[in-house]
């Protein structure tokens, strides 16, 4: 007898009992192929693997280095960089607002010795390198570019993406400096200073991940995502920029969370709407413009304190669900995470999850293994849809930058959050060792300790920095940036002399600050 209980996923997706060939869509098209729903490439995986890319970094640039090289004589085959959240806010080590944090989210990057140290031994010209920053992010992806020229690597060699995502800080993340208009000017800046410079870079990687984080839906996620980077396209080509040109270094940063196939259906969904948008609204032909690419971090959000062990397991399905739905690049969270940053322990076995995916799981045989599946197809077209809906609606509000502008966004997240929270603590959605099955004592594991040490030693070398630099200099390459900054000159070549002239991070925010002041989300509008 079927059964009659009607079921949602947490889009509100009904969920049938059973699909059958009424719900699948006629003939696919082959991966590789617009709108690019079953992958970017024809062969995918069995032509080049996904990149495993574990994001790491903490304390200074000392111990980050020694856990980047220590993840690559592992395996891993792709740098990831997390900044701590100073950087992240443009603020140096030093900032009195810094004190607590220096080194606790991420590595502190204050100036280009440290860069430098960073570095240190990895070839810059044979792996590729992400790097998860925002406000600041063409001050890291210079100084990037200044260590390369330093150890004699061509900037058109350099390979990786910066994150430059700038709308979802003041949608979900909150790590912004600026307002948004003059915000995007930099985004822009940096596309254009990317394709003179240093070409094979991707130059935006557009984050649905930290929408997810912050409580969307997996419809919100796409929903906004796209938007945002419909802005992104719509600034670039206001400042001139070809949509075929820019479009094929874009990238995108989604995240992998625990509905096995709602997240699949969602990756594919993505490369279907974005193959449109860029087609229809900005008349691009370039397959490598059309083509949407990803990134995929399983989901943080979904880490528990309680029961940490049991994470493993959800990291795993995560992983699986980005490598069935096409992902190009993979960040598998480690157990210990919703306690600490991850230990050695901890981030072997998120890197080893990869590798026996890749390699004992048959994953990467053929292209889009689910494709065809009655259940994938429909849902596919029913994420498809309703993000096209929301895309609408923020079109009618004047674009995703009217839109974070009025608020409407970060309330939609904050209502879908709130009613997620609500059905956990009610029991009507379980979470393993939190609102059933829990331990009335669990065992202590090891956790992740930062050295006092490392604080006192980078705020040595910030000082180091500011001692023994041509002070002349300095000062007037900040004021190089001041001018730049109130004129429509490209931003990334004054900044570009001012860090070569060892001037800081936070000092050449701080120019900034002083000329566009900062965005404050209490007195902005909406």
């Amino acid at each position: 007898m079927a059964s009659t209980d009607r079921r949602e996923n947490e889009s509100g997706i009904e969920i049938k009992p059973v699909y059958t060939d009424d719900d699948a869509p006629g003939e696919l098209e082959l991966p590789g192929e617009y709108p690019y729903t079953r992958g970017p490439y024809p062969d995918m995986y069995r032509g080049r693997p996904w990149t495993i890319r574990q994001y790491a970094g903490f304390a200074s640039a000392e111990e980050s280095n020694a856990r980047y090289r220590y993840l690559l004589a592992h395996g891993q085959t792709g740098l990831s960089i997390a900044f701590d959240l100073p950087t992240q806010l443009g603020y140096d080590s030093d900032d009195s607002r810094a004190l607590g944090e220096v080194g606790r989210t991420g590595v502190a990057i204050d100036s280009i010795a440290d860069m430098e140290i960073l570095l240190g031994a990895i070839p810059l010209d044979e792996v590729s390198t992400s790097m998860t920053i925002n406000a600041p992010a063409a001050l890291l992806l210079l100084l990037y570019e200044l260590v390369g020229e330093e150890q004699g690597i061509a900037s058109s060699a350099l390979r990786g993406t910066v994150q430059n995502d700038i709308l979802k800080e003041y949608i979900a993340r909150g790590n912004y400096i600026f307002p948004p208009r003059p915000s995007m000017r930099l985004t822009t800046d940096l596309f254009a200073y990317c394709a003179e410079r240093i070409p094979s870079w991707n130059t935006i990687s557009i984050s649905g991940y930290h929408i997810r984080e912050a409580g969307s839906t997996a419809v919100q996620e796409l929903a906004f995502t796209i938007a945002n980077g419909i802005a992104y396209c719509a600034a670039a080509v206001e400042a001139g920029q070809s949509p075929d040109e820019f479009g094929a270094r874009l990238s995108f940063f989604f995240n992998a969370h625990n509905d096995f196939f709602q997240e699949v259906a969602k990756f594919r969904a993505a490369r279907r709407l974005w193959a449109r948008v860029m087609r229809e609204r900005f008349g691009a032909s370039n397959p490598k413009a059309l083509a949407l690419r990803f990134h995929a971090q399983t989901g943080g959000s979904t880490l528990t304190a309680q029961q940490p062990e049991s994470n493993i397991v959800r990291v795993a399905i995560q992983a699986l669900a980005a490598i069935a739905g096409g992902a190009q690049s993979l960040h598998t969270n480690s157990f210990d995470e919703a306690l600490a940053l991850p230990t050695e322990r901890a981030a072997t076995i998120a890197l080893r999850t990869q590798q026996i995916l890749q390699h004992e799981a048959a994953t990467t045989e053929t292209a889009d293994p689910l494709g065809g599946s009655y259940y994938i197809e429909a849902l596919t077209d029913e994420l498809e849809a309703r993000a096209w809906e929301l895309i609408e609606h923020i079109d009618e509000l004047g674009g995703a930058v009217a839109a974070v502008e009025q608020g409407f966004v970060q309330a939609e997240i904050e209502n879908a959050a709130f009613a997620w929270q609500q059905q956990v603590e009610q029991g009507e959605r379980v979470i393993v060792g939190v609102n059933r099955y829990a331990a009335e004592a669990e065992q202590p594991i090891e956790l992740q300790s930062i050295d006092p040490a490392a604080e006192r030693r980078q705020l040595e070398r910030t000082a180091k920095v500011r001692a023994e630099r041509n002070a002349e200099d300095a000062s007037a390459a900040l004021e190089r940036v001041r001018t730049a900054a109130r004129s429509s000159e490209n931003l990334l070549y004054p900044m570009r002399d001012a860090l070569h002239a060892r001037c800081t991070v936070g000092e050449v925010c701080g120019v900034l600050r002083e000329e566009w002041g900062e965005y404050d989300r209490e007195r902005a509008p909406g």
